[in-house]
């Protein structure tokens, strides 16, 4: 209470500073009288009672935790709380682990307390100002006065404030650079000796305001708890990068801490680097062997690359629940994993298909392992273009360079069997060397495997006969190379090249069947497989095979629209299904161009002639016109037995009233003179159809 009755709370800051100035005796001219000389007092403390030598005074009422003086309770030695002077199990408590995908943390905020409150500290945030003493703060005694008011800014209310200064003067704790209690006016010390202030050393001690506060903020930064928890938030915003980059800085500062490893993992997790994730959680169970959580997360990750021996013992971890979604996952991949290698082992290769995708779509879905074990069914059901993108699905897996336990998948090791379907793989492409590289790389993974062995012997022997077939076949030699193919094909009756070959041996012997029989077997494993495509064409052409031809090179057309042998190819077994079929050719010519019509006369003997008469209706100055008029330009090569016109509606207004045209672009198809379809702004896929459809 203050001599006027009224509460300290109450009073205002200019009656404090008036009452603080007749306690100093100050005169109107601003002058001091009896000022106490600061070196001669004890500023320990900011909030401590301040001692002079000459009276010998000691403050010794010491305010406890729930009294009113404003002292901190729970305070050891050094001015820091119980809990704070305690070491920290990091290991055991776990404190501000990313619990799934939600982090529980909350940063803790400084907050200020009214005059007459207590403050107990039993957290793991420091208070703003302590004592740099003694475990309590001494009232202050009644004939001792202070220098300054310490506001809630940091800055030091001097007495005397009649004249304020726009600097800010900030208490300092006793540094290198300046003494114990020392007032620096602008956060700046001044040397001993006189000379230019310089900036004071905030490395040892706490400080009070302004500039202060940024040092604080470094010390912040360099701590690993407070790093950790900013990850934490990063986390939950979904920056894993961000949150990635702060667990580094808390493992570099702590390397020996379980839990940053642990949240370390999760961010991993996030960015999909599960190698990388795995191995944290590893090194989180090695720093803590107990640690449950890190033992789930570890075996959610094997789970999702396929490694179920392995996540079994850690998700199923002994003395502990199992997470029952987790442990529901692991049953059902167990269980088509188990069902995709019976199938396997049997030849089931439509079965392993089947069972593989529901390993992956259960919950394996990180799994090279099961990527090749797809591409290798495919491969087995002569479906090599499916194959190669199965197998183009493990490039987007990060590769791991941990083994766990020898671990197998299908009799060989993890690491070899990607290897091993690779091999295969790259040998029905006809890339031998490619082909040996891989198999030679699953040797060094796992060489006892018989699996791997076989292959490998195989890609060897296939090489010497293609190599073998190849020579004999230059040398037109064509029945010893047929011989040197089927010894390939016997080796590996999968093989779409050592059909090819042999196809082409059979047509130079004038065995056009063979050779249409060995393209099918080559284009039902690798359907684009355009060197298959010629060679069939050629083959049926030489048997008159019309219709069959047609489809042939269309399809070639289309693959290769630039290939004028191919079109030339396609107009002559055109020309020639229409003369089977006892169509007039008499004026059919490879090599046409859009024909513009330019009267009525020419547009009705256009029409007439034999085959079929696309015309395009269109204005000059119509934009869909000029879009879609490349598209014919384009047909017309595409389809040289069809003759393709063009009428300008402006120029011929003849043409357009006998055909009744309103609309533009307009295409009508003729055949004999006969209109067969007409269509008003069609969609180019929409004319491409028709043209095709009446060019057979």
């Amino acid at each position: 209470m203050s001599r006027s009755g009224k509460p300290m709370s109450e009073l205002g800051i200019e009656e404090l500073t008036d009452r603080l100035r007749l306690s100093f005796g100050e005169e109107d001219s601003g002058v001091y009288v009896n000022k106490p000389d600061f070196r001669e007092l004890d500023l320990g403390s900011p909030v401590s009672t301040l001692r002079t030598r000459q009276a010998g005074l000691t403050a010794t009422a010491t305010s406890s935790s729930s009294s009113s003086s404003g002292s901190v309770s729970g305070r050891t030695s050094g001015g820091l709380s119980p809990s704070l002077s305690k070491k920290t199990d990091s290991q055991k408590s776990h404190s501000g682990e990313l619990l799934g995908c939600s982090v529980e943390s909350s940063p803790s905020t400084a907050r200020i307390f009214k005059p007459g409150h207590t403050r107990s500290y039993s957290g793991g945030t420091l208070p703003l100002i302590h004592s740099g003493g003694g475990g309590s703060v001494n009232s202050m005694s009644v004939n001792v006065l202070p220098t300054g008011n310490i506001c809630r800014s940091g800055r030091i209310l001097r007495s005397g404030m009649g004249s304020r200064s726009t600097k800010t003067d900030v208490l300092g704790l006793g540094t290198a650079n300046y003494g114990h209690g020392s007032i620096m006016r602008g956060g700046l010390a001044s040397k001993p000796d006189g000379g230019p202030p310089t900036s004071p050393n905030h490395s040892s001690g706490l400080i009070v305001g302004g500039e202060p506060v940024k040092k604080m903020g470094m010390h912040i930064s360099n701590d690993p708890e407070e790093l950790k928890r900013t990850g934490n938030e990063n986390y939950k915003k979904g920056h894993f990068a961000e949150a990635l980059g702060f667990y580094d800085k808390a493992i570099a500062i702590s390397p020996g801490n379980a839990t940053y490893h642990f949240n370390r993992a999760a961010a991993l997790m996030g960015l999909k680097h599960l190698p990388e994730a795995l191995r944290e959680c590893e090194e989180a169970i090695r720093l803590d062997p107990g640690y449950v959580r890190a033992r789930h997360r570890l075996g959610s990750l094997l789970l999702s690359l396929g490694k179920v021996e392995n996540a079994r013992n850690h998700i199923c971890f002994p003395g502990h629940q199992p997470d029952p979604i987790e442990l529901q996952k692991l049953q059902a991949v167990e269980t088509h994993l188990r069902k995709c290698a019976d199938a396997r082992r049997v030849g089931d290769w439509r079965s392993t298909l089947r069972e593989v995708n529901a390993a992956i779509a259960s919950g394996a879905d990180m799994s090279p392992q099961l990527c090749a074990c797809r591409a290798e069914a495919f491969l087995k059901l002569n479906q090599l273009d499916d194959a190669v993108l199965a197998l183009s699905d493990i490039s987007k897996f990060e590769p791991s360079n941990v083994s766990h336990s020898q671990s197998k998948f299908f009799g060989m090791l993890f690491e070899a069997y990607p290897f091993y379907v690779r091999a295969q793989i790259e040998l029905a492409k006809g890339r031998s060397d490619t082909a040996l590289r891989a198999i030679e790389k699953a040797g060094q993974f796992d060489p006892v495997n018989a699996e791997i062995s076989v292959i490998l012997n195989t890609v060897k022997l296939v090489d010497r006969a293609r190599a073998r077939g190849n020579d004999l076949f230059k040398s037109e030699r064509y029945t010893e190379a047929c011989s040197a193919y089927a010894e390939g094909l016997r080796h590996d009756p999968l093989n779409p090249i050592l059909y090819c070959n042999r196809a082409a041996c059979w047509f130079k012997l004038g065995q056009w069947e063979q050779s249409v029989d060995d393209c099918n077997l080559a284009l039902r494993i690798q359907p684009n497989y355009i060197k298959a495509l010629l060679r069939r064409a050629a083959s049926n052409k030489k048997l008159e095979r019309w219709a069959d031809a047609v489809r042939d090179y269309e399809v070639l057309r289309r693959e290769l629209p630039d290939d004028n042998a191919v079109a030339e190819s396609l107009f002559h077994v055109q020309v020639a299904l229409k003369k089977s079929r006892g169509e007039d050719i008499h004026n059919m010519k490879f090599g046409g161009e859009v024909e513009s019509v330019s009267d009525l006369e020419q547009f009705r003997a256009a029409i007439s002639s034999p085959g079929v008469s696309v015309v395009h209706f269109k204005a000059s100055s119509n934009l869909q016109c000029q879009q879609i008029s490349p598209l014919l330009d384009n047909l017309c090569t595409q389809y040289p037995s069809i003759n393709f016109l063009k009428v300008d509606i402006d120029e011929n207004p003849a043409i357009v009233h006998a055909e009744n045209v309103r609309i533009v672009p307009t295409f009508k198809i003729y055949k004999k003179g006969s209109r067969m379809k007409e269509m008003v702004c069609p969609t180019p896929e929409l004319v491409e159809s028709s043209v095709r459809h009446y060019s057979i």
